[in-house]
């Protein structure tokens, strides 16, 4: 076949991400595929400022943060063998996967 497959991975806990990673790059090596990354993309981070009181004390407040976490994979020279590994491969359930063929 010998196509480029990218994987982005996305989630809102980093060490998830890299366990993922390290995963998907182990199975592919394994079948004989190269593999360049993962590469951390930037860190999207998402503040919120409530109010802790309803009424009364405006100048109390409370920030709450939501990060998430991405990395990009590209696979080369790819085989029938590598794709089927990539489909049997089991990733955690926080870990949203993108994949471009």
């Amino acid at each position: 076949m010998s196509q480029k497959i990218r994987i982005k991975l996305k989630s809102y806990d980093y060490n998830l991400v890299d366990k993922s990673a390290d995963k998907i790059v182990k199975t592919v090596k394994s079948t004989g595929a190269v593999v360049s990354g993962p590469i951390p993309l930037p860190t999207n981070r998402r503040v919120f400022t409530v109010l802790r009181s309803t009424f009364v004390n405006k100048k109390s407040r409370e920030q709450f943060e939501l990060n998430s976490y991405k990395r990009l994979m590209d696979i080369y020279s790819t085989t029938s063998k590598t794709i089927d590994a990539l489909m049997k491969l089991e990733l955690p359930s926080g870990v949203e996967v993108e994949i471009k063929v």
